[in-house]
């Protein structure tokens, strides 16, 4: 892998943990803005980079708050965002921009925390059902209207590159 790709990798999981810090209001506590820099990894660098981003963004904005679901919870929810994003960068990179964000927002908002209903029961499914889908959709949403700008590789030139 070039260093620039890493160099990459790196930034955008340490604006994951920044992500973290922004958060919408819900019933169980909060949903952050974490997974925009997975997201955008997938659609600009692909399934790996993204995953790595989405995984390790998640498991640092859930270390700023404690792991509040617990730390073995935490890292079965960063493979969730693994695949979630991977996903997401597929169909992306494949040109099915509208299909990778309808099944990315499915996925992450709906069918990851579904999977934890045997573990948290289904009143945290419920709770946690509108905001997970809100946060889903402006996070995957605004990743990809990065990725398919030219405001990225702009910023890229005025650093020289």
């Amino acid at each position: 892998m070039e260093t620039r790709k890493l160099v990459m990798i790196a930034l955008l999981i340490a604006m994951s943990a920044v992500g973290g810090f922004i958060k919408i209001p819900s019933p169980t506590g909060t949903v952050a803005f974490d997974s925009l820099p997975g997201y955008l990894a997938a659609a600009l660098l692909g399934g790996w980079g993204g995953a790595a981003v989405g995984a390790f963004g998640h498991m640092l904005s859930a270390w700023t708050v404690a792991f509040p679901l617990s730390f073995p919870l935490h890292l079965f929810i960063a493979g969730q965002m693994a695949v979630c994003v991977t996903v997401f960068g597929y169909l992306f990179r494949k040109g099915q921009r509208v299909l990778a964000v309808i099944a990315a927002v499915l996925l992450n908002g709906v069918i990851a925390p579904a999977a934890l209903i045997p573990i948290l029961g289904a009143g945290f499914f419920t709770a946690m059902l509108i905001p997970l889908i809100v946060a889903s959709a402006v996070n995957i949403v605004l990743a990809a209207l990065l990725a398919q700008s030219n405001i990225l590789q702009k910023a890229g030139k005025g650093l020289g590159h």
